[in-house]
């Protein structure tokens, strides 16, 4: 094989593998405030600890002027990153490069063209052991919102 086409190769499969992910949301007439502070309880009622949550409706709107945009995207929109130890342990034990979906992300957003509508949301997962953090994130993000898992 020659030593120029493979790199071309990989780089075709991982871009098809990252465009086949989907993202699962849910809608509610719920405030930003309301959903996030639900999205809060739902991590920590699971014994999870909340790693970090990124700002990045806020760091969007700041910056938009700086890289020549006038577009606002979101009126509010956060992603919380958090992990597992007993769930990840699994997944990380049946592929060790599991390791690549950690830690996971919830985010919630208010679009301008929606406000009255709070969007949760997260990534699906391959087949396998990785559906089982699907699992997870969709308990989490159904009790922030109150809807019966």
């Amino acid at each position: 094989m020659n030593k120029h086409i493979l790199p071309i190769v990989i780089i075709a499969c991982a871009a098809s593998s990252v465009a086949a992910q989907d993202i699962i949301t849910y809608d509610t007439d719920q405030s930003f405030e309301d959903v996030t502070f639900g999205l809060e309880n739902a991590i920590l009622d699971e014994g999870l600890v909340i790693d970090h949550v990124s700002h990045t409706g806020d760091m969007l709107e700041r910056t938009k002027g700086d890289v020549g945009s006038e577009v606002t995207l979101y009126l509010e929109a956060d992603i919380y990153s958090f992990c597992s130890a007993k769930i990840s342990r699994e997944v990380m034990e049946a592929d060790p490069m599991n390791i690549s979906f950690c830690p996971y992300d919830i985010f919630v957003m208010v679009r301008p063209d929606t406000p009255e509508t709070t969007t949760i949301g997260f990534r699906s997962f391959p087949d396998g052991a990785m559906k089982q953090v699907e699992a997870m994130l969709d308990g989490i993000a159904r009790a922030a919102i109150g809807l019966e898992n």
